[in-house]
């Protein structure tokens, strides 16, 4: 049997460039076991933070390193190194795309656009399902269509930020009548926590939403309320299945960037903690969240659950969520009966079905 080659994408052009190499790495371990060496051909295809697309014998130290190409216009001295926006010739040879690409330019429907116009199947959400699950905005309307109750927001344009400064302290006076303190500033379209903060005073709001607007031009502000935070995995196309829940607990304020990221921030409950009806209404709750975006292959469903009043608040959707080891969406696969490489292996078999349909 032929094997498939996989183009596998990682790097890019976005804050979440080491999570893209470590997740990368994950992957590529992955197709080296079980039944898939016999299946998949790895082709590593590495995109630099300046957006050139380097080949495989350029891709492959760096994908065994987990560090980033410190390649540079001032120390190229390689000509073999790919030009901006010139992609190498073991393109064309690639049978299926995995792009393990986080944050903007990855998961945001840019890199699913261009690999549609390929041709080639893509591990993933399309066009559509990207960009819906990567805007937040965007993803509370949908999420409002099709039922899923959610925090109390507002949508905020940077243009209302930078304003005049009549226009600023109404938009600030709109913010405390709806949604009151504590409440979270948020831009839009950015991954792992940036740009993200905890107000309680005037002062505060009016920073933060200083602050987001230099990250994006769209702003979401939600009201804060007194949750856990539970996740679930979905995996599928057209009739997705759920994994079990994950519960993250912290000490901070809120999940930022650094008890993200920070090893012993945070603690993870795999199976969370909660009785089965819960359970079992919030995977029903992700799968109707993966369908109202129009999310392909996986996604990462996260949740508020009340536990005073019993309510589950939809939070957000993650349609390339982190997929190392340790991970939350290939952890929770594993606890609910998928080993790593199956779960890869199924992925790459999902973007196959799509194509084909």
């Amino acid at each position: 049997m032929k094997k498939l080659r996989v183009g596998l994408l990682f790097g890019g052009c976005s804050g979440e460039h080491e999570v893209s190499i470590c997740s990368a790495k994950a992957i590529a371990t992955a197709l080296s076991k079980g039944k898939n060496p016999e299946k998949y051909e790895l082709m590593p295809i590495y995109i630099q933070k300046d957006g050139r697309w380097q080949p495989t014998d350029f891709s492959q130290p760096v994908l065994e390193s987990g560090k980033p190409s410190q390649l540079t216009d001032e120390n190229n001295n390689d000509s073999k190194t790919s030009l901006l926006w010139q992609l190498p010739p073991e393109v064309a040879e690639v049978d299926v795309w995995f792009p393990v690409l986080h944050g903007p330019n990855g998961e945001d429907g840019t890199i699913q656009g261009l690999l549609k116009l390929m041709q080639v199947p893509f591990v993933g959400s399309g066009v559509l399902g990207a960009a819906m699950g990567m805007d937040k905005i965007a993803t509370k309307i949908a999420f409002a269509h099709a039922g899923l109750p959610q925090v109390k927001y507002m949508a905020v344009m940077r243009s209302q930020i930078w304003s005049n400064p009549c226009v600023f302290p109404k938009l600030c006076d709109d913010i405390e009548t709806a949604l009151g303190y504590p409440c979270f500033v948020k831009p839009a379209n950015l991954g792992s926590s940036v740009g993200i903060a905890k107000v309680r005073t005037r002062s505060e709001l009016e920073t933060a939403l200083d602050d987001a607007a230099k990250y994006d031009r769209r702003i979401i502000v939600e009201a804060g309320v007194e949750m856990r935070e539970l996740e679930c995995a979905v995996l599928g196309n057209d009739h997705p299945k759920a994994s079990v829940l994950g519960e993250i607990t912290y000490d901070s304020d809120f999940y930022d960037y650094e008890t993200k990221y920070t090893e012993g921030k945070a603690g993870l409950f795999i199976p969370a903690r909660v009785s089965e009806a819960i359970a079992t209404q919030i995977q029903e709750m992700a799968t109707q969240a993966f369908l109202a975006v129009d999310a392909a292959g996986l996604a990462r469903v996260d949740f508020f659950y009340v536990e005073k009043s019993g309510e589950i608040l939809i939070n957000e959707i993650n349609t390339m969520p982190g997929f190392t080891s340790t991970s939350m969406y290939p952890m929770l696969w594993e606890a609910s009966g998928v080993l790593f490489d199956e779960l890869v292996d199924t992925l790459i078999q999902l973007a196959l079905e799509r194509h084909s349909n």
